[in-house]
């Protein structure tokens, strides 16, 4: 679709908020009707609004207005939704990303998360639902560093003196495995795919293989999982990644 002089203005204006602004939402959508109304919506809630109406615009502004939360449509101009989805989860994993779309078919909701999307909104949509949506993503995110000890299950992990126990026993992990399960528990019940966890947790910009994750993932389990091979807390989600339960 193409973009007339006046959404590229409408691409670059902020919607006024408040000076107790609560962050940056960016919207990414070339609809100008739902533009205007995705405005009113996050204003109303003392966010400040910045939209673009195409891929490459939306990606640019990603890079320099670090955006609390991206609202993204998956049919655009120049970069599809995708495809955004994937390069700002490589570029900032913790920036929620909530998919607003008219595609409703489960297996664009598998791929979305297989992408890193945290939420996924079908059009019509309720504004009350999007905003309590996105504010969860948000607040996921937003966790208080409190104690470095974290327990689940039967373990305990302390991050800062890099120490483990299960069932009261010492454990011996790694300092790759260290920071594997940090990410997991910075992440609870969020889905991670592979790329993603090569990328934060090892730093790849190319990919050896993604079996390197599987098999980290497997000596995580033997050590933490009372049943290995049945796991409660480092799941598979098939088709998309990991996830780490409580």
């Amino acid at each position: 679709m193409g973009m007339d002089s006046g959404l590229m203005e409408d691409e670059l204006e902020f919607e006024p908020a408040s000076s107790r602004s609560r962050g940056t939402i960016l919207v990414i959508e070339d609809d100008p009707r739902l533009q205007r109304a995705l405005r009113r919506t996050f204003a109303t809630e003392q966010y400040s609004v910045i939209v673009a109406a195409n891929g490459q615009t939306g990606l640019e502004l990603f890079r320099c207005e670090r955006p609390v939360a991206v609202i993204l449509d998956l049919i655009l101009p120049e970069i599809s939704g995708r495809e955004l989805c994937q390069t700002f989860k490589n570029l900032s994993s913790e920036t929620p990303v909530i998919i607003l779309s008219a595609i409703s078919e489960v297996l664009d909701k598998v791929l979305l998360l297989e992408l890193g999307a945290d939420d996924y909104v079908t059009k019509p949509y309720s504004p009350r639902e999007l905003i309590a949506r996105v504010q969860a993503a948000i607040r996921r995110q937003r966790k208080p560093a409190g104690s470095t000890v974290f327990r689940f299950g039967d373990c305990e992990i302390n991050f800062k003196s890099m120490t483990a126990r299960r069932d009261n026993v010492p454990v011996v992990l790694t300092t790759l495995e260290f920071k594997l399960l940090k990410h997991f528990t910075d992440n609870v019940d969020r889905v991670l795919t592979r790329e993603l966890l090569l990328n934060e947790v090892w730093g790849y910009n190319a990919y050896p293989s993604t079996r390197t994750v599987d098999n980290q993932i497997l000596k995580l389990r033997q050590k933490l999982e009372p049943d290995p091979a049945n796991p409660k807390h480092l799941l598979t989600i098939y088709g998309a990644g990991y996830k780490f339960v409580l």
